[in-house]
């Protein structure tokens, strides 16, 4: 059991997961109280228009530690998580995603991790060499790609900003979340710029990765992959002409 002197707070943002959403929250709430003793799960429902508000409310109905945070449209995933970070009132802040095929059971070796080097943010990494991978080569390829532009562009010591799973201490989050105006996918990059322009302290750690989605289900499409790379482009502006961050 992790010696925390802090509840921990998961953030779970979701949108159309109907068929997910409720034996994913249950399940992270028996993965996290066999590691630490103080948390709450915060359930971001961003604008569904199928039937995940309710299933979120039945999973709360059985489960105190589930809080929900609602809007009515769809903001994009980006909004979702700062809606979430907003409203959380742990001392230490994860994100995961609603279909949890990055198993929140390794929030656990983040946290010591981040506990025992001082860190201020520890994130799952796919390429770390320690990490294990099943999913398919076109979002390995994606995600490489990504990563080599924003080595170039930003030259954040971080070789994967994408990555769902990941943990922050509420000091270094709160202060930058207001200035996150990324609302899609590349609002990861952002948020890890902003924590790293005020000078807190990046960890990086191994994933274990099960690609749950049914065969042909949609994720990330084009429109999606021309959005990020408007939004880093934007992210790029703000970082060396406006100094937005520092």
């Amino acid at each position: 059991m992790l010696e925390l002197d802090g509840m921990l707070s998961v953030v779970m943002p979701a949108y159309n997961e109907e068929k997910l959403i409720y034996g994913s929250i249950i399940r992270t709430v028996d993965i996290l109280s066999g590691f630490v003793k103080e948390f709450e799960i915060v359930v971001v429902n961003d604008g569904s228009k199928d039937n995940t508000k309710n299933e979120i409310k039945r999973a709360m109905n059985e489960k105190k530690c589930v809080r929900l945070v609602t809007s009515d449209k769809n903001r994009g995933k980006g909004n979702a998580i700062i809606s979430g970070v907003s409203q959380s009132e742990g001392k230490y802040i994860a994100f995961v995603d609603a279909d949890l095929e990055l198993n929140p059971a390794q929030l656990e070796g983040y946290i010591r991790e981040m506990l025992d080097k001082k860190l201020d943010v520890v994130i799952g990494c796919k390429f770390h060499k320690d990490s294990k991978l099943n999913y398919p080569i076109k979002r390995k390829i994606i995600s490489m790609g990504y990563y080599i532009m924003l080595l170039v562009l930003f030259h954040l010591n971080v070789k994967d900003t994408q990555t769902g799973l990941k943990v922050f201490r509420a000091e270094a989050i709160k202060p930058v979340a207001h200035l996150i105006r990324t609302q899609g996918f590349a609002y990861d990059i952002e948020l890890l710029v902003a924590v790293n322009r005020r000078g807190f302290r990046i960890g990086q750690m191994p994933v274990c990765v099960d690609y749950v989605r049914e065969a042909g289900a949609k994720r990330i499409g084009m429109k999606d992959m021309l959005k990020a790379f408007r939004d880093t482009w934007a992210i790029f502006g703000r970082v060396y002409f406006r100094h937005y961050y520092d």
